[in-house]
């Protein structure tokens, strides 16, 4: 299994030189399996440089969405494949609190978008999972969500497939001010034993209590998940867009220091644009 981070920023893209190092594009990982399925989680603009890689395949590909606000859809309409006859694309929605399941789709209607949907040359099919269905099977892997902490709802997801475990939890307030839609414990035994969890991390103590409620967490409590996971890896993702790459170079620190004082044994890092991670080779 291989992993690589497409984009890793939250809320807007953010240009200019002072977002290089860890890239300025919205939410999009791209998990490719050992029996070659596609699997991609969010349709930020990272999603864009993701289709021009896809688009010498012919294989099928599998977006799994975690909800609809704009940073996590607003790449799909440049998503190259979806210009690709004879290509199919499943997209399986996340559980939103209204169930706009084709959101992703809708905005290429209207004056929105120059492109109707309903012309892509593509195969595109969504397949929203039944409300009961918390687990299936995709290609080779077995998929799992549980509902995160944000306004309007929505899903985060475990990708079990070649020995490893992938937890993807990003546009979560672990402890927010509202009544949680899924617990602090209930996030540890979903991601118990991973060897990686991708975490929102895109606030930091400073901007409390200013921004509680508005989905995200803060760096710290990612940390302390992932501590109590046990997990091998934990990725602070989403960061906030005028978070700029020397303030997320003092974050990753800040939070290694926590690490090392809890005596714990997880690698931290800030997921960046381009990262790969090979687990085969681990």
């Amino acid at each position: 299994m291989k992993l690589t981070f497409y984009g890793v920023r939250g809320s807007i893209p953010a240009p200019g030189q002072a977002f290089i190092r860890y890239g300025g594009n919205t939410a999009c990982v791209h998990i490719e399996l050992n029996d070659g399925t596609d699997i991609i989680l969010d349709a930020g603009t990272g999603i864009k440089a993701l289709g021009a890689n896809l688009a010498d395949k012919s294989n099928d590909i599998h977006l799994l969405l975690t909800h609809n606000h704009w940073d996590h859809i607003q790449g799909f309409p440049f998503f190259a494949p979806i210009y690709q006859a004879g290509r199919t694309i499943y997209i399986t929605p996340g559980k939103t609190q209204l169930p706009e399941q084709d959101a992703v789709l809708r905005q290429m209607t209207g004056s929105y978008f120059p492109v109707h949907y309903q012309d892509l040359p593509a195969n595109i099919q969504l397949c929203p999972q039944d409300a009961q269905v918390s687990t299936w099977r995709l290609g080779s892997a077995c998929v799992s969500r549980i509902a995160i902490n944000h306004p309007g709802g929505g899903s985060s997801y475990l990708i079990e497939a070649d020995g490893a475990r992938i937890a993807y939890i990003t546009d979560n307030e672990l402890y927010p001010p509202y009544q949680k839609a899924t617990a602090f414990l209930d996030w540890v035994k979903f991601a118990a034993d991973t060897d990686l969890i991708i975490h929102d991390a895109q606030y930091q103590q400073a901007d409390m209590p200013k921004k509680a409620g508005w989905g995200h967490s803060v760096a710290e409590e990612a940390v302390k998940l992932a501590m109590a996971c046990r997990a091998k890896r934990v990725a602070l993702y989403s960061h906030d867009d005028i978070r700029t790459d020397d303030e997320i170079d003092a974050i990753q620190q800040h939070c290694r220091d926590i690490i090392q004082v809890g005596q714990m044994n997880v690698d931290l890092f800030a997921a960046y644009e381009g990262m790969q991670i090979d687990f085969d080779q681990e």
